[in-house]
């Protein structure tokens, strides 16, 4: 402890912790719904498996950044950014043509 102190790692081994112990820090309820994508400067950011749990977690997120506040204080997390799932990709695949495509899809 003393090493990572001197060393200036306490930071980052706390921010690694929150990561690791993403389940016993929010919960399993929470933890089945979502995946934390990096942990860095202060912040969490949280894919969420769809915009149902995305958006109840925008509503809880002062929650959870006092637990890690109070679980993990050296890690100094600040804000933490609930991301929906994202759409599908239509610029990858086998069978993609370069240019702008059809315009009238969705119409």
């Amino acid at each position: 402890e003393a090493l990572s102190r001197e060393m200036g790692w306490n930071a980052s081994m706390a921010q690694a912790r929150i990561a690791a112990d993403w389940r016993l820090l929010v919960g399993d309820q929470v933890a089945d719904h979502t995946n934390v994508l990096e942990v860095s400067e202060g912040r969490v950011i949280v894919e969420c498996d769809s915009s149902a749990w995305a958006t109840q977690l925008r509503l809880i997120r002062h929650d959870i950044i006092a637990k890690l506040a109070e679980t993990v204080p050296e890690a100094g997390i600040d804000n933490v950014v609930v991301k929906a799932p994202g759409a599908p990709s239509w610029s990858k695949g086998p069978r993609r043509v370069p240019g702008r495509g059809p315009r009238d899809t969705y119409g």
